[in-house]
C-alpha cells in the first residue's frame, strides 16, 4: 500500500471538528500537536503595537493514498480554509515507506474504496 502523510495547521478551537471530519471521510487515526506558531503574509499586531499570535494545531494524518485526497478536500471543507484567511491550513506529503500500521492496513482492505 501507498501512504500519505496530511498535515493540518488549524486554529486550535476547530481541532475537533476537523479530526471528526476526517474520521468521517475515511481517517483511521490522527496525532495531534498542540500549541504550534505560525504567522500569515503579515504578523498580527494589538494594542501596543506588540505581536498577536493565536496557538494552533498540527493534525497528522497517515492516510492510504486513494482516500488521502478524499479526507484533504474534507478537511479544507469543514475548516473553511479557502474563504475564511487565517483559519488553517492543510496539504499532503508522499511517504515513502511506514511501519506499525498493519492494523490500519487491515481495516482499509475491509473497507471499501471512497474513489
Amino acid at each position: 500500500m501507498r501512504f500519505k502523510l496530511i498535515v493540518a495547521l488549524v486554529e486550535n478551537e476547530r481541532t475537533d471538528t476537523l479530526l471528526e471530519a476526517a474520521r468521517q471521510a475515511g481517517a483511521t487515526g490522527s496525532t495531534v500537536i498542540n500549541n504550534a506558531r505560525g504567522e500569515g503574509l503579515e504578523k498580527a499586531r494589538g494594542i501596543f503595537g506588540m505581536e498577536i499570535t493565536a496557538q494552533r494545531d498540527m493534525l497528522l494524518f497517515l492516510a492510504e493514498e486513494h482516500i488521502s485526497r478524499h479526507i484533504l478536500e474534507a478537511l479544507a471543507r469543514v475548516g473553511e480554509f479557502d474563504e475564511t484567511p487565517g483559519t488553517g491550513i492543510a496539504f499532503q506529503l508522499d511517504v515513502e515507506d511506514a511501519v506499525g500500521v498493519k492494523h490500519q492496513i487491515e481495516s482499509l482492505i475491509s473497507t471499501p474504496r471512497a474513489d
